[in-house]
């Protein structure tokens, strides 16, 4: 990779397939796999859910940015993001100056495949289709910003675990 840090930040909607292929990346490349999402739950101890009931999303927002700027210090990880941590721009900065930013894709048809009524997405409340294809709309540039885009669309964890790997080293 060509950072700073020897990083790889995975970005993307929910059901992109982050957290699954973060872990195949991490245990190919010999780095160390961070989830932020479950980070955030085991600093706060409550699921998301509850944090965005019990606390409200700006609560989750500010949890996260202090979080990710923790993971971002380290060297020699491949971090597994929530997708909406691109609402913030110096959360987009951090990322771009600490690692090899990946945004991961795919369709809203393979999104609500892969997570359905998942309850553990406060987002997806209120019809998990209809949800889908609102926040593709609002985020569809949000993840411009990254050093390379993946589609996962119709593609299991391994091979875009090898198309990530593939574009690390080329």
């Amino acid at each position: 990779m060509r950072t700073a840090k020897n990083n790889i930040v995975l970005i993307g909607m929910m059901g992109t397939g982050k957290s699954t292929v973060g872990a195949l990346l991490a245990a190919e490349a010999g780095l160390r796999l961070v989830d932020l999402d479950q980070m955030i739950v085991m600093e706060t101890g409550r699921s998301i859910p509850e944090i965005f009931a019990e606390k409200g999303e700006a609560f989750f927002r500010d949890t996260e940015s202090r979080l990710l700027c923790r993971v971002l210090a380290n060297d020699g990880i491949v971090l597994a993001t929530g997708g909406g941590v691109v609402l913030r721009q110096g959360n987009c900065r951090a990322m771009l100056e600490n690692g090899l930013v990946i945004a991961l894709t795919a369709s809203a048809d393979d999104i609500i495949a892969r997570v359905g009524e998942d309850e553990n997405r406060p987002l997806l409340a209120g019809g998990a289709k209809e949800r889908v294809t609102a926040l593709l709309e609002e985020r569809k540039n949000a993840y411009d910003f990254a050093h390379h885009t993946v589609d996962t669309t119709g593609k299991n964890a391994e091979q875009v675990a090898l198309e990530i790997l593939t574009r690390c080293r080329g």
